[in-house]
């Protein structure tokens, strides 16, 4: 494990195919290598909506965010852990256009988080390094990380291992 890392891994899941109907979040803080915080929330998406094939990868239904807040009540608790960050995801454009695209149907304004325009990306890392498949689940079974898949805080926290492990796992892919 590297001790000189230190980033925010994130991980959505949504309610429908839309990308501002964030139904739940994880974030976990890593500070020169070691995990110091972990967040999760569910969100109650837009008018309460899902897709019944979203729900069938994830779970999540419209009874259990019923009273959860808003990603724009929300908000406030997460800013903070977002804020000037170095980002991490396992396909950090559907996480990152999540964001986005939540912040923006709120009337947020992403580009006052002060992230930068790509985050770190464990999927392209992974990829590089010829492992094959590259899914979260995948990865981790190979390199023995614990996974509640789909479960937005066991996906961050997936993801966070996965970035630190990266510089010491060999690349699958001869040369």
């Amino acid at each position: 494990m590297r001790s000189d890392l230190t980033f925010t891994a994130i991980d959505f899941e949504t309610a429908t195919g839309h990308q501002n109907s964030a139904c739940a979040v994880g974030i976990v803080t890593v500070e020169s290598g070691v995990i110091t915080n972990e967040f999760y929330s569910l969100i109650q998406p837009p008018r309460n909506e899902y897709m019944w094939q979203t729900t069938r990868v994830h779970g999540i239904k419209p009874k259990d965010t019923l009273y959860s807040p808003t990603f724009k009540e929300l908000f406030q608790d997460i800013k903070p852990l977002l804020s000037n960050k170095l980002m991490i995801a396992h396909n950090e454009l559907f996480d990152r256009n999540v964001l986005r695209k939540t912040m923006l149907y709120y009337g947020l304004v992403y580009e006052e988080l002060g992230l930068p325009e790509m985050w770190e990306c464990t999927y392209k890392i992974y990829r590089k390094k010829g492992f094959k498949p590259t899914r979260l689940n995948a990865c981790c079974e190979v390199l023995g990380i614990d996974l509640n898949h789909h479960e937005a805080l066991s996906d961050a926290r997936a993801c966070a291992e996965l970035y630190l492990r990266h510089p010491f796992v060999e690349s699958l892919v001869e040369g």
